[in-house]
């Protein structure tokens, strides 16, 4: 049995989707009724939360490996509870999602920093272990669609400044593969990027020729990102995005790396490619 948390986000919902026509998947959420599982010869959705460690150990029992998401920055306690509720279940391999600014002795915001502290204990906790560290998702841009819909303009900080993003499919696919050959991805560290790196005007640019409508880039002040930022995040939250974003705007993540070229014998995929498939979610 392979357990998913983060079955409903964004990588989470990809590698059930890989899984499920061949694996015994079991879907960790905090709310069942409302998650739509894949089709699969065996699916099954249970209730469980990061805070709750008697949850953990419960759904955890019988697992074999589990993918971890966890997205709380402000807190180790969901990492530590699952680290904790996986041992005392029984697991053997544990695939956890984190960042590729780990790797970067420059990257000392609160997010990397929490990353970090993720890794270690997963490294320390006495079972296999495999690390996922993507650059920015290309669905990132999906945060752009309704300005898109409704007014043709794209706002975002540093247009100019690039980011080897990586499309989730791909990093879906190298967790199905780590999640169900422990053997051959236990104790290693998979640094997962697009083939190229990216500016979100060019990327508006690739939009506009998907959409074949035309699009406009407007570049947004510091100030207003952490006005915008301000209103979904805590304010740690949001000086560690901005010293991300500097760190960008350095240069610090254009970095492209073979390894998803290596773990699945193709070519990651581009942005275009990215967009193309997904433009739908774009369009008026």
């Amino acid at each position: 049995m392979i357990l998913l948390t983060g079955a409903t986000g964004t990588v989470g919902r990809l590698v059930a989707e890989r899984l499920s026509p061949t694996e015994p998947v079991r879907l960790l959420t905090r709310n069942p009724v409302r998650a739509a599982p894949p089709a699969g010869r065996q699916v099954e959705v249970v209730g469980g939360d990061f805070g709750d460690f008697g949850s953990l150990v419960r759904v955890l029992t019988g697992v074999r490996s589990a993918l971890l998401v966890t997205a709380d920055p402000l807190t180790h306690a969901h990492d530590e509870h699952f680290v904790r509720a996986a041992r005392t279940a029984g697991v053997r391999h544990v695939v956890k999602l984190s960042a590729l600014a780990v790797t970067d002795p420059g990257a000392t915001d609160l997010i990397t920093r929490w990353q970090r502290g993720n890794e270690d204990l997963l490294r320390s906790s006495g079972m296999a272990w495999t690390l996922l560290r993507p650059r920015a998702f290309m669905s990132n841009t999906l945060g752009w669609a309704r300005s898109i819909r409704e007014e043709g303009v794209v706002r975002a900080l540093d247009g100019t400044s690039a980011n080897a993003v990586v499309d989730p499919r791909d990093i879906a696919d190298v967790a199905a593969l780590a999640l169900t050959d422990p053997e051959r991805h236990g104790g290693r560290a998979y640094p997962l990027t697009g083939p190229a790196p990216i500016a979100a005007a060019e990327q508006t640019a690739v939009l506009a020729e998907v959409l074949q409508r035309p699009l406009s880039f407007c570049e947004l002040t510091e100030s207003q990102v952490r006005e915008r930022l301000g209103a979904r995040y805590p304010g740690r939250v949001v000086d560690a995005l901005m010293e991300s974003a500097a760190r960008q705007r350095s240069g610090a993540k254009s970095r492209v790396d073979p390894t998803v070229r290596e773990l699945l014998g193709r070519q990651s995929g581009d942005y275009r490619a990215w967009a193309t498939d997904h433009a739908g979610l774009f369009a008026t």
